[in-house]
């Protein structure tokens, strides 16, 4: 799999402390490496629906999927904690 800087990519895990799901899209901004030697991670930066950023979370590389042609965006509504 190809991950580029900047390109969108959609999450293949649910990452419950940040309320985002398997699916989510989000932007590639950086690569790093684990602190320990082990799979290098991304950081992504999440946008809502009207393009405001909402999370900029830390994540291994392989939870992430460039997005492909063949797909289609679709919304849901975040559920924030009270």
């Amino acid at each position: 799999m190809n991950l580029e800087l900047y390109q969108q990519v959609y999450l293949n895990h649910d990452l419950p402390e940040y309320q985002l799901k398997k699916g989510d899209i989000a932007t590639l901004i950086d690569f790093v490496p684990h602190p320990h030697n082990q799979e290098e991670g991304c950081i992504l930066e999440v946008f809502n629906a009207l393009g405001e950023s909402i999370h900029v979370v830390a994540i291994p590389k392989s939870w992430v999927i460039p997005l492909q042609s063949n797909q289609i965006f679709s919304v849901r509504t975040l559920a924030l904690a009270s």
